[in-house]
């Protein structure tokens, strides 16, 4: 295969099919979601099967446990799949929305139409579940999509583009719409995220190896995060039971995953009573604690902390513990040395929460909640296209209104300028 021939062709048929799913109405849009999520609910045997071959190949080749969990597909991992294209369809289409109409002196009215940002290439690792979950959210915004999933998940990402494209049918929609790459090489990714005549959005969805290369190697725009670093700070004011549970979802729910809280702040003043039965918890699940001197005085089993670990996405059962002064030191801490994607406070103290939410530079900022619900499922969105930590255009969980822009619109009467 000419692996830059075989790219540029996609990229063309992605952009002439931007160019009809950007005018689609949204009932033939629904029509093609609610289709694709009920081919996969009818397929779900042979996506598991598919998975399973996926799965077993990528242990034999020795793929890390974090990228086996996030690769393997249950049948209730299908059916979240299928709930999640489904949300999709209900969501209001972003698409053709006007806001901010306002009327000028001139007598001409200004105001911005919601629109698609065109063809968007998402390069992601291991899940399968994001060929769903992307080709949802760019069919519902609008967008054309190019998909490039892991080598890793080939088998299973090809199943779900057929029954993808068997919803597209039903609806009257070219396959073009949502391409699905068909080779695992590597050149792929190369020549895609260079095609700026004919791709307007990367979304990297991996591990900072990936990412990291894109940042470097990119000419087109990225919505993008690069680890994810997360916290939960333990404020003096914290319940004690709230404490303990949230710590325990933040970090043991599961181990690879970019809102998994990689670091523990605590409070001074409750280190003494929280500190023990919080890390006896982690001790019981298997986690290991990495502490500062104040943590290893109080958690016989921690081993010391380095400036690394405190900067580290695990991505394991690895947690790094400081005790802190209160909460401008933990903010300090937060703002330092993570990663600006999810960070929460455990606390009874309003001016403290609000304290918090205001002041963490972070993309999901959360009182009283487990980093866990930074997803797009849990945010309401559907699905997810992935974690910015991004400042401009679209920050935290990007969903149907991350992948689209807005351009201004005028509407006259025959005014002229004078």
């Amino acid at each position: 295969m000419d692996i830059e021939n075989y790219v540029q062709q996609v990229g063309r048929e992605a952009r002439a099919a931007s160019r009809i799913i950007a005018r689609a109405d949204s009932n033939a849009k629904n029509q093609a979601l609610r289709a694709i999520a009920a081919a996969i609910r009818r397929e779900s045997e042979a996506l598991v099967a598919a998975n399973r071959q996926d799965v077993d190949a990528a242990r034999a080749a020795g793929l890390e446990a974090a990228l086996l969990d996030r690769l393997t597909l249950s049948p209730q991992g299908v059916a979240a799949m299928a709930e999640g294209v489904e949300q999709v369809a209900a969501l209001p289409d972003p698409v053709g929305e006007i806001s901010e109409l306002r009327r000028r002196p001139s007598g001409i009215q200004v105001g911005r139409m919601r629109v698609p940002l065109g063809v968007i290439g998402i390069i992601y690792e291991a899940r399968p579940n994001v060929t769903a979950d992307a080709a949802a959210l760019c069919l519902k915004s609008g967008n054309a999509s190019i998909l490039r999933g892991g080598s890793e998940a080939i088998r299973c990402n090809q199943a779900i583009a057929a029954l993808v494209h068997e919803g597209l049918a039903s609806a009257g929609l070219p396959g073009s719409v949502v391409q699905v790459i068909s080779t695992t090489d590597r050149a792929v990714v190369g020549h895609l995220i260079r095609m700026r005549e004919h791709v307007d959005v990367i979304v990297p969805r991996g591990g900072k190896g990936l990412v990291a290369r894109l940042l470097a190697e990119a000419r087109v725009p990225m919505i993008q995060h690069l680890d994810g670093n997360c916290h939960v700070y333990v404020d003096d004011e914290a319940d004690p039971g709230q404490a303990l549970r949230i710590v325990e979802n933040a970090k043991t729910q599961r181990y690879g995953t970019c809102n998994t809280a990689e670091s523990l702040l605590i409070a001074r003043s409750l280190a003494g009573r929280l500190l023990p039965p919080i890390a006896a918890m982690l001790t019981r699940k298997g986690v290991e604690i990495r502490g500062c001197p104040e943590t290893r005085a109080l958690v016989g089993e921690a081993s010391a902390a380095s400036e690394e670990d405190y900067a580290s996405e695990f991505l394991a059962p690895i947690i790094s513990v400081r005790v802190v002064d209160g909460i401008g030191q933990a903010i300090e801490h937060i703002n330092h040395y993570g990663s600006h994607h999810t960070d929460a406070i455990v606390t009874e103290n309003y001016s403290a929460a609000m304290r918090f939410l205001r002041e963490v530079d972070s993309a999901s900022v959360m009182v009283n909640a487990s980093t866990r619900f930074a997803d797009g499922f849990e945010y309401g969105l559907g699905a997810e296209i992935g974690i910015s930590t991004d400042k401009i255009h679209a920050r935290g969980p990007v969903g149907l209104e991350g992948l689209t822009s807005q351009k201004w619109i005028v509407l006259g009467h025959g005014e002229v300028r004078g």
